[in-house]
């Protein structure tokens, strides 16, 4: 009860554990449980419950009798296995000790991980937090990647959503939601107005580079470029800039694979050090080739190679050896080059739909200046067809710029972040009520 109560520990539990006295007494229960389950404070009366249809309290002394069956036994003294914040020891064994209880800390059963306790880190951290819990859980030894996540997530969201106006508008939204100004359905999204804030101000700052204000208006100069008067330039930029986005995630890989397994791991993975010398390999071939410098590509060349080596190292380890291993090891050697060179242009996407986002600013604009010059009743026209064009646009790229965003982060990025996911911290908290029940 007093574990219970303290909240902070999650019990190991053996499965398929069949119903105790509680549990059976729970079931026949015709009514539905009254109120969240609880503990008695006192020893209780489960005939008294049943017929008082006690939901509540049964459920709770069904819960307790899950948690019993899993104790270890030998004579008078049983003990319970779990999980327990390091922090919260000391103040769950000065809770046991006055009833004889004690809290012995033990090493962490050899390939199996602790549970991931999910932090609260303040209000922007919980606005990005949904990024990466959306992918899963963060593993117990890995980097809790939530602010790079968000971050990104922004930038690429904004080069795709490039428009001031429409940037600006999401930036209103945000405020919206910070001030609760919203409808009902929509109030559980206010946690999340730092993150629609943050890329509505992307999509603002990629407007302003490309001149575009509720499309090409001439409101605003082009600061940058012109995505329809120079795509290529664009489309370079954007792979430019994902080569960038995948160094750091594998950077973060690196550390992960040493806090999962070591310097070894670290080195060998194809997430962690050969994948990066790779991808930088690979890079610099491409940027040596691009600018016209022979001993950047050599050097790229040398580095993505030795990248390969390492990676058919750790490869080669995990196969059976013999001609098969070797086979096997060539296969995924060629499949680790492959999906470097395949998720790097993928990041061209975030070009593609710029300028998708542009040519639609621009029939919208287009027709709106078409009808503004031809009298009272096609300048209504020109309006109706500015808003209704811009709302199309800004809802249909909204929504593209947004999938596509979260389509590059989990699997360019965080594939190489994590190789496996964790599972969240889920402490036993039961309430006691301290009340007689007659």
């Amino acid at each position: 009860m007093l574990v219970a109560e303290a909240g902070c520990v999650e019990i190991d539990r053996v499965q398929e554990v069949p119903p105790g006295p509680a549990g059976r007494r729970l079931r026949r229960l015709t009514a539905a449980p009254g109120g969240s389950a609880a503990l008695s404070g006192a020893p209780p009366d489960l005939d008294a419950l049943e017929r008082q249809h006690r939901g509540d309290l049964l459920a709770g002394e069904a819960e307790l009798e899950e948690r019993l069956a899993s104790a270890v036994r030998q004579g008078e003294v049983s003990a319970l296995a779990g999980w327990c914040p390091a922090a919260e020891v000391p103040r769950l064994a000065e809770r046991l000790g006055p009833v004889g209880g004690a809290v012995l800390p033990l090493r962490p059963p050899r390939g199996v991980d602790p549970p991931t306790q999910l932090r609260d880190a303040g209000r922007v951290h919980r606005a990005f937090a949904p990024l990466v819990a959306t992918y899963g859980t963060v593993p117990y030894a890995d980097l809790d990647p939530s602010w790079p996540a968000g971050i990104a997530y922004m930038v690429m969201f904004g080069l795709m959503f490039g428009d001031a106006g429409h940037g600006l508008l999401l930036v209103l939204a945000a405020l919206l939601l910070w001030r609760g100004r919203v409808p009902r359905r929509l109030a559980r999204l206010r946690r999340l107005w730092p993150f629609v804030a943050g890329a509505g101000l992307a999509a603002t700052l990629a407007g302003a580079a490309y001149g575009e204000f509720f499309g090409p208006t001439g409101l605003l100069p082009v600061l940058w470029l012109d995505p329809l008067d120079e795509p290529g330039r664009l489309l370079l930029a954007a792979v430019a800039l994902g080569g960038l986005l995948l160094g750091l995630a594998y950077a973060a890989g690196v550390v992960n694979r040493w806090r999962e397994g070591g310097p070894a791991r670290a080195l060998y993975a194809t997430s962690g050090v050969a994948g990066f010398a790779v991808l930088l390999g690979l890079g610099l071939v491409g940027g040596g080739a691009y600018l016209h410098v022979p001993v950047a590509a050599v050097t790229g060349a040398a580095l993505a190679v030795t990248g390969l080596a390492l990676a058919g190292t750790g490869l080669s380890a995990a196969t059976g050896g013999g001609l098969g291993g070797a086979a096997q090891t060539g296969v995924q050697l060629f499949d680790v080059l492959v999906r470097i060179l395949a998720n790097t242009v993928s990041f061209a996407r975030l070009a593609a739909f710029g300028l998708t986002h542009a040519a639609l600013g621009q029939v919208v604009w287009h027709g709106t200046a078409a009808l503004a010059g031809r009298g009272p009743w096609a300048l209504i026209g020109a309006v109706l067809v500015f808003v209704a064009g811009n709302a199309l646009a800004f809802a249909l790229e909204g929504l593209v710029a947004g999938v596509q965003a979260l389509r590059l982060e989990f699997y360019e990025l965080f594939s190489r972040v994590f190789e496996g996911l964790g599972r969240p911290f889920r402490p036993w908290r039961l309430p006691v009520r301290r009340t007689e029940v007659s």
